[in-house]
């Protein structure tokens, strides 16, 4: 498997994608969907993105009864992305249905991930919040071996967690991670961030890396950057 730079695309409207990703003259890099862009354009923005040649990540974390997941996840697979996900605190069950309903009558479907822990979240919210009292990574490698017991891909995890989710369910398992920034960058509101060249070592396959691509001043660049630092 080779290893990826996914750019996070957060934001509002198509015309904004677009005119982010026209800077990418002859270079079609791996794009992160979420939540803000798709509520905001539909499927549309998945089709049109596709269209112009970009592997898609489809960022849509759902978490719900299983069959309503699974209903979810068949319209999702008519969409050909090529890599999607839910959280992984849904359940086995619910995780095995998603893995149903996103595979087509031919036998193909996307990547399927689960999300384990946030990277927004630390052990204190987790044990306040949640009232999850296990350590973190813990919780993080029993939510991945659930995730591959159901059957599915990977999971989205903190860098400093991959090589850990590796050793537990081995080096097939796919590690996505974001909580990832330059050494000279800004943290955000992310609690658990490493650095590209780190994320690399820990282990990861694929980094998710969006306001240190997308708001930088020469984003090209910048993704450039990252490509160097992560795949070498």
């Amino acid at each position: 498997m080779g290893k990826d730079v996914i750019i996070a695309c957060d934001f509002a409207s198509a015309e904004e994608t677009f005119k982010f990703l026209d800077k990418f003259e002859g270079k079609k890099p791996f794009v992160k969907i979420g939540m803000e862009l798709y509520y905001a354009e539909g499927p549309s923005i998945v089709r049109e993105i596709k269209a112009r040649g970009h592997k898609i990540f489809l960022d849509l974390k759902l978490h719900d009864i299983p069959n309503t997941v699974k209903k979810a996840m068949a319209v999702l697979s008519r969409l050909d992305v090529d890599m999607t996900n839910l959280h992984a605190s849904g359940t086995i069950a619910m995780m095995e249905a998603a893995l149903e309903g996103l595979t087509r009558p031919d036998g193909t479907r996307p990547l399927l991930i689960a999300v384990t822990q946030l990277t927004s979240t630390s052990q204190e919210r987790m044990e306040n919040d949640l009232l999850i009292k296990e350590p973190l990574d813990e919780v993080v490698l029993h939510y991945a071996n659930n995730a591959k017991i159901a059957g599915l891909d990977g999971v989205v995890c903190a860098p400093l967690e991959a090589g850990k989710v590796h050793d537990r369910c081995g080096n097939g398992f796919v590690t996505v991670t974001p909580g990832v920034r330059f050494a000279d960058g800004d943290v955000g509101d992310q609690v658990r961030v490493t650095t590209p060249a780190r994320a690399k070592e820990l282990g990861s396959d694929y980094i998710v890396v969006g306001r240190p691509i997308t708001a930088a001043a020469d984003p090209v660049a910048a993704y450039e950057r990252c490509v160097a630092e992560f795949v070498g």
